[in-house]
């Protein structure tokens, strides 16, 4: 059974940082694509950034790049999102994703995307 499970999550004061942590079980972690989304609060849910199957790059949302940075451990089975800079617009409920196909030009598309962890409050205050 496929299993994500998002961790690292909490409460930080602006400009300061936060790790998720997701863990992966019960697929071939190293041929998957995985993925970072949130959601705020009556918004849509929106992608966060991405990174492909082991050896592959990176792909950041506009409003993130150069605070965030997602990466992955093989030997753990577990996808790192780093984010620093950390901005109240930033709060939202973040989820990680995984997928088996080979993600380019669609790489920010919930729907390329099979398998969702529970998801994980981050707030940022001000």
């Amino acid at each position: 059974q496929v299993q994500l499970v998002e961790s690292g999550g909490g409460l930080v004061q602006a400009g300061g940082s936060l790790r998720l942590s997701c863990a992966a079980s019960g697929l071939p972690f190293s041929k998957f694509s995985m993925g970072w989304f949130r959601q705020a609060p009556g918004k849509e849910r929106m992608f966060v950034g991405a990174i492909r199957r082991s050896g592959g790059g990176t792909y950041y949302a506009d409003f993130v790049k150069g605070r965030f940075t997602i990466s992955r451990d093989s030997a753990e089975n577990t996808v790192y999102l780093q984010m620093t800079s950390l901005k109240p617009e930033d709060t939202a409920v973040y989820y990680c994703a995984g997928t088996f196909r080979l993600i380019g030009s669609d790489y920010y598309l919930a729907g390329v995307y099979d398998y969702w962890g529970q998801g994980i409050q981050v707030t940022v205050s001000s």
